[in-house]
């Protein structure tokens, strides 16, 4: 008996391991508001990189345009980091498209165009999570998850709409520069952005808050 619960214990505070309170399909309406408030916030990051970041950086590397793709992980973030707090299917579709809709109403170059990438995105990540039943949300599933909505976006959209002229050579290249940013800045980014919300306790009815809460080495 003792055995069963220890086991229990330590799958469920292993990191990225606890389900979600009452099953993957039982929201609460904490998780609507705390999704789009996330989403909210990071809209507005989004316009502030499209605003004075974008632009700099597209210039930067223009020298090697296939290369300019490797900013695409900023705007993959919302949903990897909503699938990874609240852990429901969905999850990462709701916290991306209000993160686009804010991008939209605050202006950018991309007009509702946002709305497209927004969906390819965050469909890539809801395929990651799904395919472990929303039983897994460690740092792995988030890389898997970037990796995926790069490839989404950019086989289904951007290839055909912002760079049909590029030769298959540079195409793979842009998708090659795009994953990566999805595992570096979207996974990996994304992974450490939960956490950090853990340790300030303001996620504590969520299952990384009560990782963090349960974890060995904050037990008495």
């Amino acid at each position: 008996m003792s055995t069963r619960t220890t086991t229990t214990t330590s799958t469920s505070t292993r990191p990225g391991r606890r389900p979600a309170r009452g099953g993957p399909f039982a929201w609460r309406a904490v998780d609507l508001v705390t999704l789009a408030v996330l989403g909210v916030a990071l809209g507005v990051a989004f316009w502030g990189f499209d605003t004075f970041l974008y632009n700099p950086l597209k210039i930067a590397l223009a020298g090697f345009p296939p290369a300019q793709e490797l900013m695409l992980g900023i705007w993959l973030l919302p949903a990897v980091a909503g699938a990874l707090l609240v852990r429901r299917p969905g999850a990462a579709l709701l916290c991306e498209m209000v993160a686009a809709n804010v991008e939209m109403l605050l202006g950018n170059q991309w007009g509702q165009a946002v709305l497209i990438s927004g969906l390819l995105q965050a469909l890539g990540v809801e395929v990651a999570v799904a395919l472990w039943r929303w039983c897994r949300h460690d740092l792995a599933i988030a890389a898997l998850g970037g990796t995926l909505a790069a490839v989404f976006e950019i086989t289904l959209y951007e290839w055909w709409a912002y760079v049909p002229a590029f030769s298959w050579t540079w195409k793979l290249v842009y998708l090659g520069a795009g994953i990566v940013s999805g595992i570096v800045i979207a996974g990996i980014g994304g992974h450490l952005l939960i956490r950090a919300l853990a340790r300030t306790g303001v996620i504590g009815h969520f299952p990384p808050g009560e990782e963090h809460l349960l974890a060995p080495s904050r037990r008495s």
